[in-house]
């Protein structure tokens, strides 16, 4: 695992040759327990989410997403809970809360679409 996903190392095989067929383990994804944040203001960084959010549950964790560009928060972020239970509670309790002058949003994030790579 890196960074909370798994790695896949293949080995090398000499042009021409035909790597063996090697059976796969179907693949066992754990549920992620994550949260959407959204209409943060410009000040919260990752230390505030997790800051508000612990006071619910344990923090896996927290991260306000920046413009690659800019460097400026794109006022969005997501939170990493430990147990559904935990993130369940934080949505109640911060879903149109104020955070540092604005109404914030909650709700559990959904898994984003694979892009093709074609």
């Amino acid at each position: 695992d890196y960074d909370g996903r798994p790695l896949t190392v293949n080995v090398a095989s000499p042009r021409g040759s035909r790597p063996e067929r090697i059976e796969r383990q179907p693949r066992t994804f754990e549920p992620v327990i994550r949260v959407y944040v959204g209409n943060l203001a410009w000040e919260v960084d990752d230390a505030k989410l997790e800051q508000i959010f612990s006071e619910h549950g344990k923090v896996v964790r927290a991260q306000v997403i920046y413009d690659r560009e800019t460097g400026r928060s794109r006022g969005f972020g997501f939170v990493t809970m430990s147990d559904e239970t935990e993130m369940n509670d934080a949505i109640a309790a911060l879903d149109g809360q104020s955070l540092d002058g604005r109404t914030i949003r909650v709700s559990v994030a959904e898994d984003r679409p694979r892009r093709n790579s074609f």
